[in-house]
């Protein structure tokens, strides 16, 4: 994935970039500082962290990739921000092992619970990671967007199964361990101990829209971008999200 400023990564990661820099200046305003401290767990390379750093934030990269990180040191380099990025190995389950509990004003936790042996512990440690009323920022594989996929490519017996398999997995040959649907994000994230703010589906229409299209057609990169934020926010659309993103704070 690409960094999120940058137009045609925008299409997969617009939606979650602007409700999360709303949400870190929502922060801001509560805590009366300019720098929160933000963690990134499973953030690879910086496709978020070094975006939020540049906004003037202390960011902190929790991945199990020693070349992930490498790269991301890279990134924060070249993009002026390596000062306020810390990358540290580990993984979201041994969490504090290598981070502070309770020591953060956001966390970030996008693409981590599919791959994860025990999603709800992982949203357990991300949530205690937080300080009380911290922003916690959930991305996830959503199943429909998969059933979908697979019917429209003509696949229609893994369709069925992805629907029907515990885990949402389409078959052998899924390189995606598990899906969720935005009821079984939402109740993770509120047993862990966090009030529900937002439910986003994200790359509702990008996945499915012709390449060729969006790149030939005047305004339609615009357009596309348009349609993907009007439809984020509204329950029927989450069905067929390719992810979905959760948005909420710590009780206490």
């Amino acid at each position: 994935m690409s960094d999120p400023m940058r137009p045609r990564a925008a299409l997969r990661t617009a939606v979650v970039w602007e409700v999360l820099k709303d949400a870190l200046d929502r922060r801001v305003k509560v805590t009366g500082t300019d720098a929160l401290d933000v963690l990134d767990t499973g953030g690879g390379t910086g496709n978020f962290a070094v975006p939020v750093a540049k906004l003037g934030h202390r960011v902190t990269v929790v991945d199990p990739s020693p070349n992930a990180l490498f790269a991301l040191e890279r990134r924060a380099a070249e993009a002026g921000a390596a000062d306020r990025v810390r990358g540290v190995q580990g993984d979201i389950h041994g969490l504090f092992d290598v981070v502070e509990r309770g020591g953060y004003d956001a966390v970030l936790c996008h693409g981590v619970l599919e791959y994860v042996d025990d999603p709800a512990e992982g949203v357990r440690n991300a949530v205690a990671a937080l300080r009380p009323a911290g922003a916690l920022s959930l991305l996830a594989a959503g199943l429909g967007g998969a059933v979908l996929a697979r019917a429209l490519a003509g696949h229609f017996n893994e369709a069925r199964q992805a629907l029907s398999d515990p885990a949402g997995r389409w078959g052998a040959g899924d390189p995606v361990p598990r899906r969720f649907t935005a009821e079984q994000l939402a109740e993770l994230v509120a047993d862990a101990g966090v009030e529900v703010g937002a439910v986003h589906g994200v790359r509702i229409f990008a996945d499915l829209v012709p390449g060729v299209l969006v790149d030939t057609e005047p305004g339609a990169l615009d357009a596309l971008l348009k349609l993907e934020a009007a439809a984020a926010e509204l329950p029927a659309f989450h069905s067929v999200a390719t992810q979905l993103h959760v948005l909420g704070e710590k009780r206490g």
